[in-house]
């Protein structure tokens, strides 16, 4: 088991925990609802309870993290159908994470046998039941996502659920989010929880419908992509224009394997040169307006 003192649980504001990242800087979920914000910005948003009626369901998530998006998805499903056979395929650069989320029981507010069930998944990587076929790949989630594509397998639901773009712009990139995409079924829905404007031109890129996800608290709301544009809640006006300035120029990583600060540089150059409105502008002008 990992050394438990780097991940101490904090509490966050619906009485769930979380960790904070010394590395990243930066909690793995919301203060305002670590349960809330697996709820509303990815099982809720991938209409999981309805698509839950179906006899099979795939899901692919991404930044495994504490398991606490997969431990609400597995749990909404099996509420609407406890007959339903998930495929689910988890993707985490450590093992440390869900092992310490593991060791401080923070998977234990999920009804059984969820908690069970991925607690082997953190410590074998592979669970083999009935209802559940579970796999957790460890490594660099951009050689996961290529492998993913080549076997052609295809999700029912994607939780994109990174590190924010400006830390771990790795995830957020167009070039990512394309292979990203490819592995999303045709009425399949990809969620994250970011708003930021060049993730959504990634989305864009692709091919994806996008609307809005609700917010958590006081944080932005999410995104949600389909390429069949399944009763997703509309972009607002801001939002639209938003994708109009500099904010949506893209990160980019064209052979998916260049450092944070390269893909940080690249895209601060990009925005220079680039002839969109500045961003400040378009905040002066929502701020004038509200």
């Amino acid at each position: 088991m990992p050394d438990t003192d780097v991940f101490t649980p904090q509490l966050t504001a619906d009485g769930s925990f979380t960790f904070f990242s010394e590395e990243m800087g930066e909690s793995f979920h919301s203060r305002q609802g670590a349960k809330a914000e697996a709820l509303l910005k990815f099982v809720a948003p991938c209409q999981l309870a309805q698509r839950g009626q179906q006899p099979t369901l795939r899901i692919l998530d991404v930044c495994y993290g504490l398991g606490y998006n997969s431990a609400a998805a597995l749990e909404v499903i099996w509420q609407t159908n406890p007959n339903c056979c998930v495929e689910l395929v988890a993707l985490e650069l450590e093992q440390a994470v869900p092992q310490a989320a593991i060791a401080h029981g923070l998977l234990d507010s999920w009804s059984q046998p969820i908690p069970q069930l991925l607690k082997v998944l953190g410590t074998s990587l592979e669970v083999k039941t009935e209802r559940l076929h579970a796999r957790l790949y460890l490594g660099d989630a951009r050689i996961r996502i290529q492998q993913l594509q080549q076997s052609q397998w295809q999700a029912d639901a994607i939780f994109l659920d990174p590190f924010s773009p400006p830390r771990s712009p790795q995830l957020w990139t167009m070039e990512f989010i394309h292979r990203l995409a490819s592995c999303c079924a045709r009425e399949g829905i990809v969620a994250t929880y970011s708003c930021a404007a060049a993730v959504r031109i990634a989305f864009l890129a692709t091919g994806l419908k996008m609307g809005e996800t609700p917010k958590v608290g006081g944080r932005q709301p999410g995104t949600v992509g389909s390429f069949s544009a399944v009763d997703l809640p509309p972009l607002s006006v801001r939002a639209l224009e938003h994708l109009q300035t500099r904010a949506a120029v893209p990160y980019r990583d064209p052979d998916l394997g260049d450092s944070a600060p390269i893909i940080l540089q690249r895209r601060c150059l990009e925005r220079e040169a680039s002839c969109l409105e500045p961003t400040s502008h378009w905040k002066k002008r929502w701020l004038n307006s509200s």
